[in-house]
Order: structure tokens, then C-alpha cells, then sequence
């Protein structure tokens, strides 16, 4: 559409596709869970309460109790918070690093270049989840730990998508000219390259969460990540492994959250590629 601005550009084809909005309200309803766990929550997370152990779904406990007579539902209302935490948090660093390795390496080439994704590849060459783990074993389990190992981690696909965007980026006129009226490297940089790279960065972020959700389900699943009594869903499933042939709603509720959560940034992902796929927009493929 002629006089249309490339933001609107953007939310026209991202909306045409279903399973994208499905995605972004799949998103923005775990968030507004997350920042109401307060309000809606109809029972303190750590309340214990031995008289109802093991209490299957009723009008009362809507998704039961666990085996110290805790509200489930209440339980995976605040473990949102902890999954959505670790996500954004752990996604921030690795998209940091990765923006500026990636900077780095594409703007200045060469022996730089070399040296910055020989880096990448020794990274890559260690499983992640190993990876993670080895660190984990070695430190403190909490919170804090899980977010700051996970981004450390996961930074090397974001390096090599930014390295990309750039080498094709700073033969461009834009920075061409750029140079030619005196800015230094780090303003060309930041300011000429850095915004027009950014599209690929966003979909690696939104996927990222996703990731990064699953692996601090996993970790806490091993008794590696957030420590009782504080609210996981990964810790969820472990107790209701323990009481699966009793209670099998502690496996199910965890398992669903963890899997709609991850389903809604995978899905959101997958629209913002589409969206943000410049041959789309230009019509080459």
C-alpha cells in the first residue's frame, strides 16, 4: 500500500496470520497471569495446610493440592512468575552479548572476525543443556544463578544472525555515507547498523524465551534449578512424578502450563519471522 509506514507494513502481515495472534495472546495472557499472581491467586503459595493432602481439582482447590496440602492452582499462578523471570532476564544477556560480539566481528572482519567465531564455534561444539548443567553443578542453585547461565550460554546464534546482518549492512550507501561525513565506528555502529539488524534479533529472542523456559523446567525437574519452597513448574512435575498413580493432576496442570507457554513464544516467533522477512515484504524469494 503506497504511503504506508513499514510498521504497519509489518502488523498487516504478521495478523494475517492465525496462529501468530494465537501466539501473541497466548503471550500476553501468561504475563498479565504473571503480574496479577497477587491478586488472583486464591491461596498464599507456600500455605501448607496437612489437612487436605492430595486433594484432587474441586470448586475449592481448582487443580488440587500437592502432598503438603498446598493450592496447585495458586502455585502455578506465581511459578509463572519464576518461568517468565527466567526467560526475559536470561534472553537479555545472551541478546546482549550476542549483539555485540556480533557488532564486532561483522563491522571490523578480518583477524577480529576470525577470532570472534572461532569463539562461536568452541561454544557450540558443548551441548548446551551439559553445558548448563556442569556450571549449575559446580555453583549455588537458585534463581539468579539459572538466569545468568543461561544467558551465558546461549548467546552464539544471536552472534552469528547480528554478524550477518552487518557484513551485508555496512556496504550500504547509508554507512558509506556515514563515513564519509567523519562518524566514528562505534556511532556507525549503533546507530546506522545496529537498528536495521535488529529484525532477526527479535525472533531469536521471542524463540529464546521459549527455550529458556523449557530448560529451567528441566533444571528444576533435576532439583538443579529454583530450590523449594519457592514455586516451579519443573519442581511441580517432580513431586507429582513421586504420586503420579494418585495424583496425577500434579503432572498434568505444570505440564500444560509449560507446554502452552512454550507453544505462544514459538508461535509468536514463527509470525514475527514471516512478518519481519524482507524477500516477503519485497516479494523475492
Amino acid at each position: 500500500m503506497k504511503g504506508e509506514s513499514l510498521s504497519r507494513l509489518y502488523w498487516r502481515r504478521f495478523r494475517r496470520n492465525r496462529l501468530s495472534i494465537a501466539g501473541l495472546i497466548i503471550v500476553a495472557v501468561f504475563f498479565c497471569i504473571a503480574f496479577l499472581a497477587p491478586v488472583i491467586s486464591p491461596y498464599a503459595p507456600q500455605a501448607i495446610n496437612l489437612k487436605e493432602i492430595l486433594q484432587p481439582p474441586s470448586s475449592r482447590h481448582f487443580f488440587g493440592t500437592d502432598s503438603l496440602g498446598r493450592d496447585l492452582f495458586s502455585r502455578i499462578l506465581w511459578g509463572s512468575r519464576i518461568s517468565l523471570s527466567v526467560g526475559f532476564v536470561a534472553v537479555s544477556i545472551s541478546i546482549t552479548i550476542g549483539l555485540v560480539l556480533g557488532l564486532i566481528s561483522g563491522y571490523f572482519g578480518r583477524k577480529i572476525d576470525t577470532l570472534v567465531m572461532r569463539f562461536v564455534d568452541i561454544m557450540l561444539c558443548f551441548p548446551a543443556f551439559f553445558l548448563v548443567l556442569a556450571i549449575i553443578a559446580l555453583t549455588k542453585p537458585s534463581i539468579w544463578n539459572i538466569m545468568v547461565v543461561i544467558g551465558l550460554t546461549s548467546w552464539m546464534g544471536v552472534a552469528r544472525l547480528v554478524r550477518a546482518e552487518v557484513m551485508s549492512l555496512k556496504e550500504r550507501d547509508f554507512v558509506l555515507s556515514a563515513r564519509a561525513v567523519g562518524c566514528s565506528n562505534i556511532r556507525i555502529m549503533f546507530r546506522h547498523i545496529l537498528p536495521n539488524a535488529l529484525s532477526p534479533v527479535w525472533v531469536a529472542a521471542t524463540l529464546g524465551v521459549a527455550g529458556a523456559i523449557l530448560l529451567e523446567s528441566a533444571l528444576s525437574f533435576l532439583g538443579l534449578g529454583v530450590q523449594p519452597p519457592t514455586p516451579s513448574w519443573g519442581a511441580i512435575i517432580t513431586e507429582g512424578k513421586d504420586n503420579l498413580e494418585i495424583a496425577w493432576w500434579l503432572t498434568l496442570f505444570p505440564g500444560l502450563a509449560i507446554l502452552i507457554s512454550v507453544l505462544g513464544f514459538n508461535l509468536l516467533g514463527e509470525g514475527l519471522r514471516d512478518a519481519l522477512d524482507p524477500r516477503a515484504i519485497t516479494g523475492k524469494r
